[in-house]
């Protein structure tokens, strides 16, 4: 190049010259700032939601447990304090509905997640339709608990149902499946049992799936049978994921209100109140009592049992797990 052309383009800009100008300036703040709020605006919708439908209506349930308040006057509210609670503690419906709540509970998911398990490690093998048979036990799942509860109101019938009809073969008497205390809790667990079962199968399975073949193998080159390989290397592979499934189960049994409510289409839960839950109980308080207030400080005690019944299950496992880990 000349030195005409060179004096002609000019002096070339120097590296300690001035930098961008105002406008790029803002725009790499702009930039900054978006990288570093973008991920809060996309999470934001389900707060927004969960501030709506979950946060606010718990706190306004616990507002509402320290008033009177009456369905019919529901814009009239006296202060009562903990006067609701009290009141709930010295009520005996209210303890025979945690009694069977608990019953009920125990009877459903003890044998709920035993098949569960058994029938996951029954689909963990290869059998032909295995992808039948997974869809066939997830479709009681798909089914509504109205449905389901109706058909096994049928089943246990009293005088026509399927149930009684077998055990009359058997040479038994019928059994008044909807007035005995033990019978009518049975009958609506395995409603649960039966709705429940195939969902926690597959859970099951998925987490069995996740173990390393690798550790069969080696059991198996060990000499270890079916049985030892179940008890020793998937028992203990699939503990998280029992641990999950215990926890999903208890805060179901503590919240159960549909089956009981249409077994017998009564909100007390049978004539003597023997399979009434902790749900049926706050419905009956509020909607069949129309004492709101009552059944707000319901939800709530329903609220803090399963807190407690969760942290206690936290804890069982962690000093179980540091036990193991000490050995």
């Amino acid at each position: 190049m000349s030195l005409t052309a060179t004096a002609k383009a000019g002096p070339r800009p120097s590296g300690n010259g001035p930098g961008p100008g105002p406008d790029g300036v803002r725009a790499a703040a702009l930039r900054r700032t978006w990288r570093k709020a973008s991920p809060y605006a996309y999470i934001a919708p389900f707060f927004t939601l969960f501030l709506a439908f979950g946060l606010f209506p718990l706190l306004y349930t616990a507002f509402v447990s320290l008033y009177r308040v009456e369905l019919q006057t529901s814009g009239e509210m006296e202060w009562r304090g903990l006067a609701n609670y009290t009141a709930l503690f010295t009520d005996e419906y209210f303890w025979i509905s945690l009694r069977n709540t608990f019953t009920i509970g125990v009877l459903s998911t003890v044998p709920q997640l035993a098949m569960a398990l058994g029938l996951a490690h029954l689909l963990n093998y290869k059998l032909r339709g295995r992808t039948f048979i997974r869809t066939a036990i997830l479709l009681p799942y798909a089914t509504s608990v109205a449905a389901a509860t109706l058909v096994f109101a049928q089943l246990f019938g009293r005088d026509f149902g399927l149930i009684n009809y077998v055990i009359g073969l058997v040479g038994f008497d019928p059994v008044d499946w909807q007035t005995g205390t033990v019978a009518s809790q049975i009958a609506v667990s395995s409603i649960v049992v039966w709705r429940w079962t195939g969902y926690n199968a597959l859970i099951y399975l998925a987490g069995m799936q996740s173990i390393p073949h690798e550790l069969y193998e080696a059991a198996e080159m060990d000499g270890a049978s079916r049985w030892r390989q179940f008890l020793h290397v998937t028992l203990p592979g699939l503990r998280p994921t029992i641990v999950f499934t215990v926890i999903i189960s208890t805060i179901g049994a503590t919240q159960l209100f549909g089956e009981p409510l249409l077994f017998e289409g009564s909100i007390s839960g049978g004539i003597s109140h023997q399979y009434q839950t902790l749900g049926l109980y706050m419905y009956e308080q509020g909607w069949g009592f129309f004492h709101l207030g009552r059944a707000a400080a319901i939800a709530w005690v329903m609220f803090v049992l399963i807190v407690v019944l969760v942290g206690v299950n936290a804890l069982l496992v962690r000093r179980r797990a540091r036990k193991e880990a000490g050995r």
